[in-house]
């Protein structure tokens, strides 16, 4: 049988494992997000000045 002190540091494992996978997985999604942002940013801005160089032209 598993005494209350040994259950207790598997469940404060278990805890601290799952939020140390959160963290990581929030961290990721966060840097995807960023990544997602600046390319779009940068997309819009290379737009913007092919549609003023194309005006210029006229």
């Amino acid at each position: 049988m598993v005494s209350g002190k040994r259950l207790a540091d598997i469940g404060y494992r278990a805890f601290s494992a799952s939020m140390m996978l959160l963290t990581m997985y929030g961290g990721y999604l966060c840097a995807v997000r960023g990544y997602r942002y600046w390319e779009k940013e940068k997309q819009l801005k290379l737009a913007t000045e092919n549609q003023n160089s194309e005006i210029m032209k006229d």
